[in-house]
């Protein structure tokens, strides 16, 4: 979706929503290989900060004019739902 975004947003929004999503997924993996239970978790909140963080980036790319929200916005849900469903089973 980056890639349509205007060059002069190439080191601002472009570059932020980019870390801020790949930051996702890069912290559920560092997390599944911890021992304890406690650093697991800690991954996962982090995961779900840095999905926030997108989401609010995202939104602002849709203030802007730069994109439309309506499937991303989908699938940033259940991907929130997924990690929060994971951290639940964890702390059972």
């Amino acid at each position: 979706m980056t890639k349509c975004f205007p060059p002069d947003e190439r080191y601002g929004l472009t570059s932020q929503l980019r870390r801020a999503a790949v930051s996702v997924p890069a912290n559920i993996a560092e997390g599944f290989v911890k021992r304890g239970t406690a650093d697991k978790l800690r991954y996962l909140n982090i995961a779900q900060g840095s999905l926030e963080e997108s989401r609010y980036y995202l939104i602002l790319a849709s203030d802007l004019g730069l994109a439309h929200l309506a499937e991303i916005e989908k699938l940033a849900d259940e991907c929130s739902r997924m990690i929060e469903s994971y951290a639940q089973t964890m702390r059972r």
